[in-house]
């Protein structure tokens, strides 16, 4: 399966943000939304981070007297792991075991399409070894009948 089908058949819609959001607003989202990460766009849905509850809970552990003040564009990752719709949900699992990361954003032209996490991948590749056992349990069963 390619990324872009998952994407479509489970109508993900990314939660994202702006560098000029400030980070109490985006921490309060990510727990709204039971998320990890969120993408951070600018104009046209262009992708330029990504910020995480990771990178929030460091801010905050430096410097809990300044943390509401902080931005955004303060913290956020700048050098982001992406891959494409057209990727295989696999090479995409890979993509985030390689880089140690949990989310990665699924970019098209520059532009944010959606936002794939490592249960998704885990949740594909479980739908696909199911489909294979009752492809390869049915093949046995009408092996017996011939």
């Amino acid at each position: 399966m390619r990324v872009g089908q998952f994407l479509r058949a489970n109508r993900h819609q990314p939660i994202t943000c702006t560098p000029d959001e400030t980070v109490e607003a985006v921490a309060a989202r990510l727990s709204r939304y039971n998320i990890g990460a969120m993408p951070v766009c600018g104009a046209a849905n262009i992708l330029v981070g990504v910020i995480s509850g990771r990178d929030l809970v460091r801010a905050f552990a430096k410097d809990s007297e300044h943390f509401r003040e902080r931005r955004v564009r303060d913290l956020m990752s700048r050098e982001v792991i992406t891959c494409g719709p057209e990727e295989s949900m696999a090479a995409a699992e890979k993509l985030m075991n390689e880089h140690h990361i949990r989310h990665v954003p699924v970019v098209e032209y520059a532009q944010l399409v959606g936002v794939l996490s490592i249960r998704d991948a885990i949740a594909a590749r479980l739908s696909e070894t199911r489909d294979e056992v009752n492809f390869l349990r049915d093949a046995v069963i009408a092996a017996r009948h011939l």
